[in-house]
């Protein structure tokens, strides 16, 4: 998956995750990329820095929130909790258990736990249908 800082053409930034640039070009053309503030469809990618490791220690990165970027936090912890709620915890098995629902194996129902690269990557070439829940800065603590 590859994470790209996006914005639209009234100004507005925000982030999405996509296979690799390709999937990104293929889902704009097709209008499905859209401003999560206004819902423009006319999005483009920001210039990025490239994530680098330098096998030095990694050094976290902050955020000085206003006043709206907290009320989004917020809504976005109330939302994941919501979908927590409602779902089933598989831990370290979701890429099983997701591919298993997928194909009718195994109990329709909400679940969520880890998954690793790999398995995203493939879940996603199966076509089993996921998305990641945010990790928020109170989850690290």
């Amino acid at each position: 998956m590859i994470h790209f800082s996006l914005h639209c053409d009234n100004g507005h930034e925000f982030e999405g995750w996509f296979r690799d640039n390709a999937d990104f070009d293929a889902q704009s053309k097709r209008g499905l990329v859209e401003c999560p503030a206004c819902a423009s469809k006319t999005v483009g990618k920001s210039l990025m820095a490239p994530a680098v490791s330098t096998g030095r220690r990694k050094e976290t990165m902050a955020l000085a929130a206003n006043a709206e970027q907290k009320r989004i936090m917020s809504e976005i912890r109330a939302l994941a909790d919501k979908m927590k709620d409602n779902a089933d915890y598989v831990g370290d098995k979701f890429a099983q258990e997701a591919r298993r629902i997928h194909f009718g194996e195994a109990e329709a129902r909400g679940i969520y736990g880890e998954a690793n690269v790999e398995d995203v990557k493939s879940l996603a070439e199966d076509g089993v249908p996921f998305l990641p829940i945010p990790v928020l800065p109170e989850d690290r603590n």
